[in-house]
């Protein structure tokens, strides 16, 4: 029905004549107030093909009038021409030239949602939540997503050059960034961290991170791993079933997982966790941030509900929403917003975020006095420190000591494990 409404009012507004169609029932008073608008857009568009400076087409004045009708409903809905959904049907195979930036609109402002770890925008410094003002020094105001991408991405070798407002800061930045291959890994780190303390940190949920989940927690669980930390800071999301199954590790068979609600029946959907020998006992952490959105704020709001895990953190990002692709008839289609997520208790998660049980804002732990003590005073002091950066860099990804909310959930962990002893 929706594609037909689309075709009769493009149909009735080339034409510039206003049919009336004879409805019943109780829908009759809101057809027609959708038919009297129809026509005020017919009368529009003649007026412009008649009166403007320039002569135009009748396909441009319709796609100008769907792009605008779409973009006034939220930041995630969007029209799209023949060109730019064929572009969103290729295959990148997770690999393209651009930037390592998930990006929204938030707020009227094209938005950092995060940098992808080991990108040249996460080398560069870009962080979540950063406003992008200027793409090569075009202001950003009223640019759609699509052309946002457009921008940012390209021949890899290429520099863009973007200013970002931190409102954290309260100052503009400009960041020359050179475009490279991205190639996004969905673990990017798993390893027992202190004392039985396992660690994993997931970038972005993708068709085999369930798998790859699995793998990681029977490797650390062979090396003694009694808890377990799931850092989720900076994870933009990515597949609504894959989040759902990795939740299912850590939850009871059959319970609520996520659901999502629209105004039809067929956009209400209950994913339910279906994993036959869930992790339940084993005490948790999940780490989340303002870069945390989507498929990770479904993890961790599950496992928050059910009091699984202890989320900690800042709140995250709040982007929980359903797109659903409807093409239409000429090669084009609409990128419409159909759904929202929930979590099993019902918390909205689109726009407001997951709220962590203990906050922990992000700071950097400096050991100076352990540094001082080491440092061989007959030696070049910054060859030192060099030296000790690349040791910790060859360690692993993370410098968990001094990353202070890997250290906080550590402290909780164990603390947990000690009342556990005590109890039993």
């Amino acid at each position: 029905m929706r594609r037909k409404i689309v075709i009769v009012a493009a149909a009735v507004a080339a034409i510039g004549v206003f049919t009336s169609f004879a409805v019943s029932g109780p829908d009759r008073k809101k057809k027609d107030e959708l038919y009297k608008q129809v026509e005020l857009f017919s009368d529009a568009l003649t007026i412009v093909q008649a009166d403007y400076v320039d002569e135009t087409s009748s396909k441009d004045l319709i796609y100008g009038a769907l792009k605008g009708m779409l973009a006034s409903l939220d930041a995630h809905s969007q029209f799209m021409d023949p060109d730019t959904y064929n572009e969103l049907k290729i295959d990148t195979e997770g690999k393209f030239g651009g930037l390592g930036i998930e990006i929204t609109i938030k707020d009227g402002l094209l938005t950092v949602v995060t940098p992808i770890e080991d990108t040249p925008a996460w080398k560069a410094g870009i962080k979540a939540n950063d406003h992008i003002v200027k793409i090569n020094g075009d202001l950003t105001r009223d640019i759609t997503l699509t052309d946002a991408v457009k921008k940012l991405r390209g021949k890899t070798g290429e520099t863009v050059i973007i200013t970002v407002l931190r409102e954290s800061e309260k100052k503009l930045l400009e960041f020359k960034i050179v475009r490279d291959i991205i190639k996004i890994k969905d673990i990017k780190d798993a390893r027992i961290i202190d004392d039985g303390v396992g660690y994993i940190r997931v970038i972005e949920f993708r068709e085999n991170t369930p798998q790859d989940m699995d793998t990681a927690l029977q490797t650390l669980a062979k090396l003694g791993m009694s808890a377990f930390i799931l850092d989720l800071r900076n994870n933009p999301g990515g597949l609504l079933d894959t989040a759902g199954n990795v939740a299912s590790k850590f939850v009871p068979k059959g319970n609520k997982v996520v659901y999502t609600q629209g105004r039809r029946k067929n956009q209400n959907l209950e994913f339910f966790a279906r994993n036959d020998h869930p992790l339940l006992d084993m005490p948790m952490v999940v780490l989340i941030n303002e870069g945390s959105a989507s498929a990770s704020e479904i993890v961790a709001g599950c496992l928050q509900d059910y009091k699984r895990a202890i989320i900690m953190g800042v709140k995250s990002f709040g982007k929980g929403s359903v797109q659903t692709v409807v093409p239409l008839a000429d090669g084009s289609a609409l990128r419409l917003t159909t759904a929202k997520f929930y979590t099993p208790l019902g918390k909205q998660i689109h726009g407001k975020g997951v709220t962590p049980d203990i906050v922990v804002e992000e700071a950097k732990i400096e050991p100076a006095a352990a540094l001082e003590g080491e440092v061989d005073k007959t030696e070049d002091v910054f060859e030192q420190v060099e030296k000790k950066e690349g040791a910790a860099k060859k360690e692993g990804s993370v410098d968990y000591k001094s990353d202070n909310q890997i250290m906080r959930a550590v402290d909780v962990l164990k603390a947990l494990r000690i009342y556990e002893g005590i109890k039993k």
